[in-house]
């Protein structure tokens, strides 16, 4: 019978009453021994214990009980524990210093513990390797983006604001009143998708800014913009389901979808955003319909406004959803908004989702969804029940700044930094680059998309640039279904002039 090493025993017990040293404190099921066994006890507590070392679960200098202990906790004699701490003595995975007792060594032994061991289990049973990631997990694991896609910081990243004009000290007062103030109640499980403080906030914000019609119940807030589309993506849909996302389009959605199982295809784009023509031909009616009608992802081209209504009845007619990521709405350099496609919408035909990264920074983790009146409590459940929470200071600290202006002001200062900037960097890649490379002057967004005119390989490009400090993404992973076109991804937000004469002649300099 297998005995995990936090059980206890009569001789352990006996042990304890004498006044001895406490029992052994190890992670439960960390040392198991099989009694019935032929393998020697000291053979399976030394394999057990040398596996913990080599896995991480005991780290370098972490000093071990005594054998006495130790051997209580096991219930074995303190011979048999001996003669396992000899043989891990004997390969130096522990020291056993005079008067100090047992220390596990230096990490470098991992290296040198990762082969295999001799099999030493005989009667053990079982099977000892990992299973691995389910179904799902693999799905979920997959790299959509590849291995060209920016993943270290570094300049012109696409996708970030701008660090340098980040109200530190406004939000740091606000957060510090939060904390001070909050009551101890609305710390707890009871408004776990959501403060009403800022879910009334953000009501209102959204019905004068946007046109939304939403009351603050039908908002529900999360920690972040893929939390929220994977969790959506999961409980309004099933595996084999269908999902239209733009093509090209974001790859984030992509990811959430392919996730969850679902069946992804690409709902084309052209110079108006995504054509709500293409819904319909040739496919099953789609359970998902993803689109950043607002600054398309990532060309930055706004849906107008006989195409938005076109899309919402084609969705009315045909079921499903549509997500409207209003990626970017904060940010229009150019034009009037277009209302969103939710205050557009008569019957629930759509889900709004939006996203403090952009206007403030990613390490808030503060998103939000506002749902038809039907799913609001079914889909807190599924929030409060996968914990995809935000957290409390940091949501009524941003609910004061929006109560108080600062949040408007704030976006009025960086909409003029963001365009200049924006300007900037384009007047620059077409001095530099020509009729190598096309590049439209950004309408608002905080990156543009530069296609490369005669370049085929945009990962090996984007790589190569990395390599240079510069972390600026392919083009050609965004597609779905259509021919990819060679390009880049180009951050602008916190761009500096430097940084952008040294990008521009990088490129070159590539091209060549």
């Amino acid at each position: 019978m297998t005995r995990p090493v936090s059980s206890s025993s009569s001789e352990a017990d006996r042990s304890t009453r004498r006044g001895g040293e406490g029992m052994l404190s190890l992670p439960e099921g960390l040392v198991t021994l099989d009694r019935g066994s032929d393998v020697p006890l000291s053979q399976q507590i030394y394999r057990s214990l040398r596996e913990a070392v080599r896995a991480g679960h005991l780290r370098a200098g972490l000093k071990l009980p005594s054998s006495r202990s130790l051997a209580a906790g096991l219930g074995v004699s303190r011979s048999t524990l001996n003669a396992a701490l000899d043989l891990l003595q004997a390969e130096e995975i522990i020291q056993v210093r005079p008067g100090s007792g047992a220390v596990v060594s230096s990490p470098d032994l991992r290296a040198a513990l990762s082969g295999s061991l001799p099999d030493l289990r005989g009667g053990m049973g079982g099977d000892s390797r990992r299973s691995g990631l389910s179904a799902r997990g693999a799905l979920q694991a997959e790299n959509l983006r590849g291995d060209s896609w920016a993943r270290s910081p570094g300049a012109l990243e696409p996708g970030t604001p701008a660090l340098d004009v980040f109200p530190h000290d406004l939000w740091g007062r606000a957060l510090r009143r939060a904390a001070r103030h909050v009551p101890g109640p609305e710390l707890l499980y009871h408004e776990a998708t959501g403060h009403p403080r800022l879910r009334q906030v953000l009501a209102d914000y959204l019905a004068l800014e946007r046109g939304v019609k939403a009351t603050p119940e039908q908002i529900l807030v999360t920690c972040g913009m893929q939390a929220l589309l994977s969790c959506l993506a999961q409980a309004l849909a099933d595996p084999g389901d269908l999902a239209l996302i733009e093509d090209p389009g974001y790859l984030g959605a992509r990811s959430a979808f392919h996730g969850a199982g679902l069946q992804v295809r690409g709902l084309p784009v052209d110079e108006h955003g995504a054509d709500p023509q293409q819904i319909g031909t040739g496919r099953a009616a789609p359970k998902l319909i993803y689109v950043t009608p607002s600054h398309h992802y990532p060309f930055g081209t706004r849906m107008p406004l006989q195409r938005r209504l076109a899309l919402i009845e084609a969705v009315r007619l045909g079921g499903g959803l549509i997500l409207e990521d209003d990626y970017d709405s904060e940010f229009l350099f150019d034009g009037r908004p277009v209302a969103a496609l939710q205050g557009l919408a008569r019957e629930g035909e759509v889900i709004y989702m939006g996203t403090f990264s952009k206007s403030f920074l990613p390490g808030l983790r503060l998103a939000y969804c506002v749902l038809p009146a039907d799913l609001v409590e079914p889909m807190r459940r599924v929030f409060r029940q996968t914990g995809h929470l935000a957290n409390v200071h940091a949501q009524i600290a941003l609910a004061e700044l929006m109560e108080g202006g600062e949040y408007r002001a704030h976006l009025k200062r960086i909409r003029s930094t963001y365009l200049s900037r924006g300007l900037r960097l384009v007047e620059v890649l077409r001095e530099a680059l020509g009729n190598r490379i096309s590049v439209e002057v950004p309408t608002g967004n905080v990156q543009v998309t530069l296609t490369l005119n005669g370049c085929g390989d945009d990962e090996a490009l984007a790589r190569r640039l990395q390599q240079k400090g510069f972390a600026v993404s392919p083009l050609s992973p965004c597609y779905v279904d259509r021919e990819a076109q060679a390009g880049l991804i180009v951050g602008f937000a916190g761009a500096t002039e430097r940084q952008i004469t040294a990008f521009a002649r990088e490129l070159r300099h590539c091209l060549d």
